[in-house]
Protein backbone atom coordinates (compact mmCIF):
# COMPACT_ATOMS: atom_id res chain seq x y z
CA UNK A 1 0.00 0.00 0.00
CA UNK A 2 2.53 2.30 0.72
CA UNK A 3 2.96 2.86 -3.16
CA UNK A 4 0.20 5.24 -3.03
CA UNK A 5 1.63 7.64 -1.08
CA UNK A 6 3.99 9.96 -1.51
CA UNK A 7 6.00 9.37 1.69
CA UNK A 8 10.37 9.15 1.48
CA UNK A 9 11.05 5.92 0.59
CA UNK A 10 14.39 6.24 3.27
CA UNK A 11 11.40 7.38 6.15
CA UNK A 12 9.99 5.14 8.25
CA UNK A 13 6.90 7.00 9.26
CA UNK A 14 5.03 5.68 12.80
CA UNK A 15 3.68 9.63 13.47
CA UNK A 16 0.44 9.29 11.10
CA UNK A 17 -1.69 10.54 13.78
CA UNK A 18 0.37 14.06 13.98
CA UNK A 19 -0.58 15.29 10.60
CA UNK A 20 -1.43 12.65 8.35
CA UNK A 21 -0.15 11.96 4.93
CA UNK A 22 -2.20 12.27 1.40
CA UNK A 23 -2.55 9.31 -1.13
CA UNK A 24 -1.10 10.05 -4.46
CA UNK A 25 -4.57 10.12 -5.97
CA UNK A 26 -6.36 12.58 -3.54
CA UNK A 27 -3.04 14.76 -4.68
CA UNK A 28 -3.72 14.57 -8.21
CA UNK A 29 -7.59 15.82 -7.32
CA UNK A 30 -6.17 19.25 -5.49
CA UNK A 31 -3.72 19.81 -7.66
CA UNK A 32 -6.31 19.66 -11.00
CA UNK A 33 -8.66 21.98 -8.01
CA UNK A 34 -5.97 24.48 -7.69
CA UNK A 35 -5.20 24.43 -11.77
CA UNK A 36 -9.00 25.26 -12.12
CA UNK A 37 -9.17 27.85 -9.21
CA UNK A 38 -6.04 29.68 -10.81
CA UNK A 39 -7.86 29.50 -14.66
CA UNK A 40 -10.63 31.31 -13.57
CA UNK A 41 -10.61 32.59 -10.01
CA UNK A 42 -13.57 34.51 -10.12
CA UNK A 43 -15.53 31.79 -11.17
CA UNK A 44 -14.38 29.16 -9.41
CA UNK A 45 -14.73 30.76 -5.75
CA UNK A 46 -17.64 32.88 -6.16
CA UNK A 47 -19.92 30.94 -8.84
CA UNK A 48 -19.00 27.86 -8.54
CA UNK A 49 -18.32 27.12 -5.23
CA UNK A 50 -21.36 26.72 -3.37
CA UNK A 51 -22.46 23.95 -5.77
CA UNK A 52 -19.02 22.51 -5.64
CA UNK A 53 -18.65 22.42 -1.79
CA UNK A 54 -22.26 21.08 -1.13
CA UNK A 55 -22.13 17.07 -2.42
CA UNK A 56 -18.63 17.28 -0.64
CA UNK A 57 -20.78 18.11 2.86
CA UNK A 58 -23.13 15.63 1.87
CA UNK A 59 -20.72 13.12 2.10
CA UNK A 60 -19.00 13.76 4.63
CA UNK A 61 -22.73 14.18 6.65
CA UNK A 62 -23.39 10.88 5.44
CA UNK A 63 -19.74 9.49 6.81
CA UNK A 64 -20.11 11.06 9.84
CA UNK A 65 -23.84 9.96 10.76
CA UNK A 66 -25.02 13.81 10.54
CA UNK A 67 -27.53 15.63 8.42
CA UNK A 68 -25.84 18.10 6.39
CA UNK A 69 -27.22 21.31 7.28
CA UNK A 70 -25.68 20.80 10.84
CA UNK A 71 -21.68 20.24 9.11
CA UNK A 72 -19.30 23.20 8.13
CA UNK A 73 -16.05 23.27 7.19
CA UNK A 74 -12.88 24.30 8.90
CA UNK A 75 -9.15 24.24 8.58
CA UNK A 76 -8.71 22.00 11.69
CA UNK A 77 -9.96 21.11 14.99
CA UNK A 78 -8.47 23.60 17.25
CA UNK A 79 -10.15 26.30 14.74
CA UNK A 80 -13.65 24.73 15.60
CA UNK A 81 -12.96 24.63 19.40
CA UNK A 82 -11.96 28.41 19.13
CA UNK A 83 -15.40 28.89 17.15
CA UNK A 84 -17.02 27.31 20.19
CA UNK A 85 -15.19 28.48 22.97
CA UNK A 86 -15.12 31.96 22.34
CA UNK A 87 -18.88 31.95 20.89
CA UNK A 88 -20.00 30.59 24.45
CA UNK A 89 -20.85 33.03 27.11
CA UNK A 90 -19.16 32.81 30.41
CA UNK A 91 -19.68 34.82 33.62
CA UNK A 92 -17.46 35.48 36.89
CA UNK A 93 -17.25 32.48 38.92
CA UNK A 94 -18.15 30.24 36.11
CA UNK A 95 -16.55 26.98 35.54
CA UNK A 96 -15.74 24.86 32.10
CA UNK A 97 -14.31 21.47 32.73
CA UNK A 98 -11.41 19.68 30.74
CA UNK A 99 -9.13 17.00 31.43
CA UNK A 100 -5.33 16.67 32.11
CA UNK A 101 -5.23 14.74 28.66
CA UNK A 102 -6.43 17.05 26.38
CA UNK A 103 -4.89 18.96 23.78
CA UNK A 104 -2.46 21.69 24.66
CA UNK A 105 -3.79 24.03 22.13
CA UNK A 106 -7.03 23.70 22.60
CA UNK A 107 -6.22 23.98 26.17
CA UNK A 108 -4.91 27.03 25.91
CA UNK A 109 -8.50 28.51 23.98
CA UNK A 110 -10.05 27.45 27.15
CA UNK A 111 -7.62 29.27 29.47
CA UNK A 112 -7.80 32.21 27.63
CA UNK A 113 -12.09 32.76 27.32
CA UNK A 114 -11.78 31.80 30.82
CA UNK A 115 -9.33 34.38 32.36
CA UNK A 116 -11.05 37.26 30.56
CA UNK A 117 -14.43 36.29 31.89
CA UNK A 118 -13.38 35.51 35.40
CA UNK A 119 -14.32 31.94 35.21
CA UNK A 120 -12.18 28.89 35.88
CA UNK A 121 -10.46 26.24 34.07
CA UNK A 122 -11.23 22.77 36.49
CA UNK A 123 -8.97 20.07 34.93
CA UNK A 124 -10.08 16.12 35.60
CA UNK A 125 -7.22 13.90 36.71
CA UNK A 126 -7.82 10.99 34.50
CA UNK A 127 -4.44 8.87 35.60
CA UNK A 128 -2.34 7.01 33.40
CA UNK A 129 -1.35 4.79 32.76
CA UNK A 130 -4.93 3.36 33.79
CA UNK A 131 -6.65 0.37 34.32
CA UNK A 132 -9.92 0.85 32.12
CA UNK A 133 -12.38 3.14 31.12
CA UNK A 134 -14.35 3.59 34.01
CA UNK A 135 -11.61 5.24 35.59
CA UNK A 136 -11.88 8.00 33.19
CA UNK A 137 -15.37 8.40 33.34
CA UNK A 138 -15.10 8.53 36.76
CA UNK A 139 -12.57 11.69 36.78
CA UNK A 140 -14.49 13.43 35.04
CA UNK A 141 -17.42 13.36 36.77
CA UNK A 142 -15.99 13.79 40.17
CA UNK A 143 -14.50 17.10 38.40
CA UNK A 144 -18.22 18.11 37.95
CA UNK A 145 -19.50 21.70 40.36
CA UNK A 146 -22.82 22.94 40.71
CA UNK A 147 -20.81 26.02 38.29
CA UNK A 148 -19.79 23.50 35.16
CA UNK A 149 -21.12 25.29 32.33
CA UNK A 150 -19.66 23.13 29.95
CA UNK A 151 -17.09 20.19 29.18
CA UNK A 152 -14.37 19.95 26.52
CA UNK A 153 -13.80 15.93 25.81
CA UNK A 154 -11.57 14.24 24.20
CA UNK A 155 -12.59 11.85 21.77
CA UNK A 156 -9.73 10.18 21.15
CA UNK A 157 -6.65 11.63 23.69
CA UNK A 158 -4.26 12.97 21.37
CA UNK A 159 -0.76 12.36 23.60
CA UNK A 160 -1.71 9.09 25.04
CA UNK A 161 -3.39 7.68 22.00
CA UNK A 162 -6.58 6.37 24.27
CA UNK A 163 -10.12 5.82 22.62
CA UNK A 164 -12.33 7.34 25.64
CA UNK A 165 -16.28 6.13 26.01
CA UNK A 166 -18.02 9.10 24.72
CA UNK A 167 -21.20 8.21 24.41
CA UNK A 168 -20.98 7.41 28.09
CA UNK A 169 -19.76 10.65 28.96
CA UNK A 170 -21.74 13.07 26.81
CA UNK A 171 -24.85 11.57 28.76
CA UNK A 172 -23.73 11.15 31.96
CA UNK A 173 -22.56 14.98 31.61
CA UNK A 174 -25.83 16.06 30.02
CA UNK A 175 -27.66 14.35 33.39
CA UNK A 176 -26.25 16.86 35.11
CA UNK A 177 -26.55 19.62 32.90
CA UNK A 178 -23.21 19.83 31.09
CA UNK A 179 -23.17 20.25 27.62
CA UNK A 180 -20.07 18.68 25.74
CA UNK A 181 -17.90 20.19 23.31
CA UNK A 182 -16.41 16.77 21.61
CA UNK A 183 -12.50 17.15 20.20
CA UNK A 184 -12.64 14.41 18.09
CA UNK A 185 -9.48 15.56 16.47
CA UNK A 186 -8.08 11.73 15.69
CA UNK A 187 -11.81 10.46 15.39
CA UNK A 188 -12.87 10.46 11.80
CA UNK A 189 -11.88 7.61 9.86
CA UNK A 190 -9.94 6.06 13.21
CA UNK A 191 -13.63 5.24 14.71
CA UNK A 192 -17.29 5.09 13.31
CA UNK A 193 -18.92 8.11 13.92
CA UNK A 194 -22.63 9.17 14.52
CA UNK A 195 -23.06 12.38 15.53
CA UNK A 196 -26.90 12.33 15.32
CA UNK A 197 -27.14 9.49 18.06
CA UNK A 198 -24.51 11.03 20.07
CA UNK A 199 -26.26 14.24 20.87
CA UNK A 200 -23.18 16.52 21.67
CA UNK A 201 -23.80 19.82 21.96
CA UNK A 202 -20.33 20.21 19.07
CA UNK A 203 -18.50 18.16 17.67
CA UNK A 204 -14.84 18.32 15.57
CA UNK A 205 -12.64 16.51 13.89
CA UNK A 206 -9.68 16.61 11.70
CA UNK A 207 -10.23 14.87 7.82
CA UNK A 208 -6.44 15.28 7.41
CA UNK A 209 -5.77 12.68 9.68
CA UNK A 210 -6.94 8.97 9.43
CA UNK A 211 -8.92 10.12 6.51
CA UNK A 212 -6.22 10.96 4.77
CA UNK A 213 -7.67 14.57 3.16
CA UNK A 214 -5.53 17.50 2.63
CA UNK A 215 -4.16 19.44 5.43
CA UNK A 216 -6.44 21.87 5.85
CA UNK A 217 -9.79 20.10 5.66
CA UNK A 218 -11.66 19.75 8.97
CA UNK A 219 -15.43 19.73 10.01
CA UNK A 220 -17.62 21.35 13.21
CA UNK A 221 -20.88 19.57 13.71
CA UNK A 222 -23.17 21.34 16.38
CA UNK A 223 -26.64 20.63 17.73
CA UNK A 224 -29.50 22.06 16.09
CA UNK A 225 -30.13 24.47 19.27
CA UNK A 226 -26.69 25.35 20.03
CA UNK A 227 -26.44 27.04 16.51
CA UNK A 228 -27.35 30.06 16.84
CA UNK A 229 -25.12 32.12 18.93
CA UNK A 230 -22.13 30.21 17.27
CA UNK A 231 -19.55 32.05 15.59
CA UNK A 232 -16.57 31.31 13.48
CA UNK A 233 -13.05 32.23 14.45
CA UNK A 234 -13.30 34.64 11.75
CA UNK A 235 -16.43 36.16 11.24
CA UNK A 236 -16.91 37.60 7.31
CA UNK A 237 -20.01 37.89 5.14
CA UNK A 238 -22.23 35.42 6.32
CA UNK A 239 -23.44 37.27 9.51
CA UNK A 240 -25.97 39.65 7.08
CA UNK A 241 -25.76 37.78 3.82
CA UNK A 242 -28.00 34.82 4.17
CA UNK A 243 -28.40 32.61 0.91
CA UNK A 244 -31.36 29.89 0.08
CA UNK A 245 -31.00 26.37 0.97
CA UNK A 246 -28.51 26.66 3.74
CA UNK A 247 -28.66 27.13 6.87
CA UNK A 248 -27.61 30.27 8.68
CA UNK A 249 -24.88 28.58 11.19
CA UNK A 250 -23.61 27.16 7.21
CA UNK A 251 -23.95 30.94 6.42
CA UNK A 252 -21.44 32.27 9.04
CA UNK A 253 -18.91 29.71 8.14
CA UNK A 254 -18.36 28.83 4.72
CA UNK A 255 -17.03 32.02 3.50
CA UNK A 256 -14.39 33.36 6.48
CA UNK A 257 -12.34 35.64 3.13
CA UNK A 258 -10.31 34.44 0.36
CA UNK A 259 -8.83 30.84 1.04
CA UNK A 260 -8.02 27.87 -1.03
CA UNK A 261 -10.71 25.49 -0.64
CA UNK A 262 -9.54 22.35 -2.75
CA UNK A 263 -8.51 20.59 0.79
CA UNK A 264 -12.30 20.67 1.97
CA UNK A 265 -13.47 19.89 -2.43
CA UNK A 266 -11.28 16.39 -1.57
CA UNK A 267 -12.51 15.11 1.17
CA UNK A 268 -15.58 13.05 -0.66
CA UNK A 269 -12.98 11.68 -2.70
CA UNK A 270 -10.45 10.89 0.19
CA UNK A 271 -13.63 9.08 1.93
CA UNK A 272 -14.14 6.97 -1.19
CA UNK A 273 -10.52 5.87 -2.58
CA UNK A 274 -9.72 4.97 1.05
CA UNK A 275 -12.98 3.01 2.21
CA UNK A 276 -12.06 0.92 -1.64
CA UNK A 277 -8.81 -0.06 -1.00
CA UNK A 278 -9.85 -3.45 1.14
CA UNK A 279 -12.69 -5.77 1.00
CA UNK A 280 -15.42 -4.41 3.27
CA UNK A 281 -14.85 -0.90 3.13
CA UNK A 282 -14.01 1.45 6.13
CA UNK A 283 -15.03 -0.95 8.66
CA UNK A 284 -12.56 -3.70 7.55
CA UNK A 285 -9.78 -0.34 7.13
CA UNK A 286 -10.51 0.34 10.82
CA UNK A 287 -10.13 -3.06 12.20
CA UNK A 288 -7.35 -3.84 10.01
CA UNK A 289 -6.03 -0.15 11.82
CA UNK A 290 -6.64 -1.17 15.39
CA UNK A 291 -4.85 -4.64 14.89
CA UNK A 292 -1.61 -3.57 13.72
CA UNK A 293 -1.71 -1.13 16.42
CA UNK A 294 -2.45 -3.88 18.99
CA UNK A 295 0.01 -5.76 17.27
CA UNK A 296 2.99 -2.96 17.21
CA UNK A 297 2.48 -2.34 20.83
CA UNK A 298 2.55 -5.95 21.72
CA UNK A 299 6.12 -6.37 19.97
CA UNK A 300 7.05 -3.06 21.47
CA UNK A 301 6.36 -3.98 25.04
CA UNK A 302 7.64 -7.13 25.17
CA UNK A 303 11.06 -6.01 23.12
CA UNK A 304 11.09 -3.23 25.62
CA UNK A 305 10.13 -4.97 28.70
CA UNK A 306 7.63 -2.97 29.53
CA UNK A 307 3.85 -2.58 30.48
CA UNK A 308 1.26 -1.25 28.19
CA UNK A 309 -0.33 1.66 29.90
CA UNK A 310 -4.01 0.63 29.40
CA UNK A 311 -6.14 -2.14 27.98
CA UNK A 312 -6.32 -2.97 23.93
CA UNK A 313 -9.90 -2.41 23.92
CA UNK A 314 -9.20 1.32 24.34
CA UNK A 315 -6.79 1.46 21.49
CA UNK A 316 -7.65 3.00 17.99
CA UNK A 317 -5.38 3.26 15.11
CA UNK A 318 -2.47 4.52 17.48
CA UNK A 319 -0.85 3.33 20.74
CA UNK A 320 1.41 5.00 23.78
CA UNK A 321 4.10 2.80 25.14
CA UNK A 322 6.54 3.66 27.96
CA UNK A 323 10.02 4.20 27.35
CA UNK A 324 12.62 1.64 29.20
CA UNK A 325 13.57 3.45 32.52
CA UNK A 326 16.87 4.31 31.74
CA UNK A 327 14.99 7.15 30.36
CA UNK A 328 12.86 7.72 32.65
CA UNK A 329 15.23 9.78 35.01
CA UNK A 330 13.68 13.09 35.59
CA UNK A 331 17.38 14.77 34.98
CA UNK A 332 17.30 13.91 31.52
CA UNK A 333 13.61 14.38 30.82
CA UNK A 334 14.76 17.46 28.98
CA UNK A 335 16.46 15.51 26.12
CA UNK A 336 13.03 14.60 24.49
CA UNK A 337 13.45 16.40 21.56
CA UNK A 338 17.06 15.44 21.31
CA UNK A 339 16.33 11.98 21.38
CA UNK A 340 13.47 12.39 19.07
CA UNK A 341 15.85 13.84 16.60
CA UNK A 342 18.61 11.17 16.88
CA UNK A 343 16.05 8.33 16.36
CA UNK A 344 14.82 10.77 13.12
CA UNK A 345 18.83 11.48 11.87
CA UNK A 346 19.98 8.07 12.63
CA UNK A 347 17.82 5.61 11.58
CA UNK A 348 14.94 7.57 9.73
CA UNK A 349 12.22 6.73 11.72
CA UNK A 350 9.64 9.53 12.96
CA UNK A 351 7.92 8.75 16.11
CA UNK A 352 6.95 11.36 18.65
CA UNK A 353 8.23 11.26 22.37
CA UNK A 354 6.36 12.90 25.22
CA UNK A 355 5.78 13.57 28.71
CA UNK A 356 2.87 12.64 30.55
CA UNK A 357 2.45 13.02 34.27
CA UNK A 358 6.20 12.19 35.30
CA UNK A 359 6.79 9.24 33.05
CA UNK A 360 8.08 9.63 29.09
CA UNK A 361 6.68 8.00 26.49
CA UNK A 362 6.53 7.22 22.67
CA UNK A 363 4.18 6.54 20.68
CA UNK A 364 2.86 4.95 17.21
CA UNK A 365 0.28 5.13 14.54
CA UNK A 366 -1.09 2.61 11.99
CA UNK A 367 -2.11 2.91 8.67
CA UNK A 368 -2.50 1.31 5.59
CA UNK A 369 0.69 2.36 4.74
CA UNK A 370 2.66 0.29 7.74
CA UNK A 371 3.95 -3.12 8.27
CA UNK A 372 4.89 -5.14 11.78
CA UNK A 373 8.35 -4.92 10.60
CA UNK A 374 8.71 -1.05 11.12
CA UNK A 375 7.60 -1.91 14.47
CA UNK A 376 10.69 -3.83 14.94
CA UNK A 377 13.37 -1.72 13.45
CA UNK A 378 11.83 1.38 16.16
CA UNK A 379 12.58 -1.64 18.64
CA UNK A 380 15.91 -2.41 18.11
CA UNK A 381 16.89 1.58 17.30
CA UNK A 382 15.33 2.48 20.60
CA UNK A 383 17.13 -0.02 22.51
CA UNK A 384 20.55 0.31 20.73
CA UNK A 385 19.86 4.61 21.33
CA UNK A 386 19.66 3.84 25.38
CA UNK A 387 22.71 1.14 25.15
Amino acid sequence: MRQHWELDAELVFLNHGSFGACPKPILTLQHSLRRQMEASPVEFLWRQLESRLQPVRAALAAFIGARPRDVVFVTNATCAVNAVVRSWPLRRGDAVLTTNLDYNACRNVLTESARRAGAKVIVAPIPFPLSGADAAVEAILGAVTPRTRYAMIDHVTSASGMVLPIGRIVRELAARGVETLVDGAHAPGMLPLHLRSLQAAWYCGNLHKWVCAPKGSAFLWAREDCQAKLQPAVISHGNNSPRAGFSSFQDRFDWAGTCDPSAWLCVAEAIDWLGGQLPGGWPTLRRHNHSLACQARRLLCAALEVEAPCPAGMLGSMATIPLPECWQNPRVSRSLDQEQARLYAGFRIEVPFMTIGARRYFRVSAHLHNHLAEYAYLADALKMLAA
